[in-house]
């Protein structure tokens, strides 16, 4: 049998080695630790979609439905044991974009081409492509998105409206002819509660506390002081979150082909990319001695994702690193785990739907500031410059070129001058 029959069967597998510690004899403990995992990360992802996908230029609802059904979708075909699929800050500028410029229609189309490319590309076994993008690179690009997303939701946290498309001098004149305390308390007050209460135990769901007590009090005591909550801007929010969205394109013509073209290749690389870095970082993190994640059935599973999630009101999903991260605190084994995430978020969501839209912009925003900051590490910048000069130069420069740029222009001149510097070295060695 050949390799790509061989992958083929083995991804059609459901019941596979991802499952083995519902085998043994502990198998009652085992869910158990499944099922509170599930719990605490549904409750932590439910404000935090809403925010990734208002974040995004799309409807809050949108947001929960993505982060359901691409993590039920992910867990079934993915290669991870651990891994928590949903909305993912990395992807908050690529969808805005297609957002702003086009429709939700052309969204679903370029993602289902994207995960086409995706699947194939398991099938051919290039999940081990991926890994040999420089981490230098992946850091710069983490580090920038984040302050891209920070950006962005200024106006909410300070609680004034910045007209679209404005420059950012316009953006200090409007600052400067007042902020609403208020929205800067709650949004002050979200991202001090978010990043200080997981701290004291991943048993918490900080956001949705922040989120709850936020609304509580926009809607109480601070009731006509101008904050915009929610409803303002996106109407009442359903509860009937399924709504299928077919593909579609508008006249075919060659800016619109190069934008497809750019989309696609950004959905395919994010996906490919951060997925198998959040695998990796799950098998560290848990642990885990026993099967490893597989890189081109994570291609196969992200494929999936993406060509599923979008089109019932959904938008791109990969592997969440903080999610995933919670989920193994919190005990989870197997890929059980994300199931119980998945069905519980729903199940939550429609309970509380009718809350959802009184929940203030500032609170949205002060939850984003919180993920923005965690999505910088210290940690990996510091030992990205002792590797070399060349490392600390790719992430100095991905991390400015993505945001002042787009993705496109800093992630793909960041690699074409890694590889270029790489050729240098060579030729420098060949020569000595």
């Amino acid at each position: 049998m050949s390799p790509f029959k061989q992958r083929l069967k083995a991804f059609l597998k459901f019941n596979d080695e991802r499952f083995e510690d519902l085998r043994g004899p502990d198998v009652g403990r085992v869910i158990y630790r499944d099922f509170s995992a599930g719990l605490i990360v549904a409750l932590t992802a439910i404000p935090m979609a809403m925010g990734f996908a208002m974040a995004s230029g799309l409807r809050p609802e949108q947001g929960i439905i993505a982060g359901a059904v691409a993590c039920l979708v992910g867990r079934t075909f993915g290669g991870s044991k651990y891994q928590v699929y949903g909305p993912t800050a990395a992807f908050i500028p690529l969808i805005a974009s297609m957002a702003a410029n086009y429709n939700h229609a052309f969204i679903v189309a370029a993602s289902v081409i994207a995960g086409a490319i995706l699947m194939i590309l398991g099938l051919l076994g290039w999940g081990r492509v991926a890994k040999k993008v420089p981490n230098s690179i992946v850091v710069g690009f983490t580090a920038g998105i984040a302050v891209a997303i920070a950006g962005s939701h200024l106006g909410d946290a300070l609680g004034v409206v910045f007209a679209k498309g404005s420059s950012f001098g316009d953006k200090l004149a409007v600052v400067g002819h007042g902020i609403n305390g208020f929205a800067l308390t709650i949004a002050l007050g979200t991202f001090l509660m978010c990043r200080y209460l997981m701290q004291v135990s991943i048993y918490i769901p900080a956001p949705l506390i922040a989120l709850g007590l936020g609304t509580l009090v926009a809607n109480t005591a601070w009731k006509g002081k101008g904050i915009q909550l929610v409803a303002d801007r996106f109407g009442r929010i359903p509860s009937d979150f399924f709504v299928f969205t077919p593909p579609a394109l508008p006249t075919i013509t060659g800016p619109v082909l190069f934008d497809l073209a750019y989309y696609v290749f950004a959905i395919v690389f994010i996906s490919g990319v951060e997925s198998l870095l959040c695998s990796s970082m799950a098998d560290k993190l848990a642990h885990n001695k026993k099967t490893p994640f597989n890189a081109d059935k994570e291609f196969w599973g992200q494929g999936l994702v993406q060509i599923i999630t979008p089109l019932i009101n959904g938008f791109p999903c990969t592997g969440a690193l903080a999610r995933t991260a919670t989920s193994i605190k919190a005990g989870a084994m197997t890929p059980l785990a994300g199931y119980f995430k998945g069905v519980l978020k729903l199940m939550l969501a429609v309970a509380i739907a009718q809350y959802l839209e009184m929940v203030p912009l500032a609170c949205i925003a002060g939850i984003l500031f919180w993920v923005a900051t965690n999505m910088i590490k210290p940690s990996e910048i510091r030992y990205e410059f002792k590797e070399g000069a060349l490392s600390a130069a790719l992430v100095v420069y991905t991390a400015i070129m993505v945001p002042a740029t787009d993705f496109l222009s800093g992630v793909l001149s960041a690699l074409i001058l890694y590889f270029i510097a790489l050729s240098v070295q060579k030729v420098r060695g060949v020569g000595k």
